[in-house]
């Protein structure tokens, strides 16, 4: 075999190695309340048009894709009133923008 040969099929395994294993580990979900402001992906809820149109920060109808199943492990800071934020796979009617 020669020496190009060799190197693409060295390179043709190891990409189809990457793209097997990569694949798990690219499986993410949407998570609602979790983006800063300017930060969300697309369509995040009225007012808004697609990725980084949020205007408030963890607001409840803006998503971000996370990791699968670490949505309502994310670590966010209380709200004003102490009451503790949590990420969401389904929106949330807190931290809207005024209208």
């Amino acid at each position: 075999m020669s020496k190009s040969l060799k190197t693409a099929a060295i390179l043709g395994a190891f990409a189809a190695s990457f793209a097997a294993g990569g694949a798990h580990a690219m499986d993410q979900e949407k998570c609602f309340g979790v983006s800063l402001a300017g930060e969300n992906g697309c369509a995040a809820g009225p007012g808004t048009t697609c990725a980084g149109t949020s205007t408030v920060d963890y607001q409840g109808n803006a998503w971000t894709l996370v990791d699968a199943g670490t949505c309502a492990e994310i670590e966010l800071p209380a709200m004003a009133d102490g009451t503790p934020r949590m990420g969401s796979l389904e929106e949330l009617d807190r931290d809207l923008p005024m209208s």
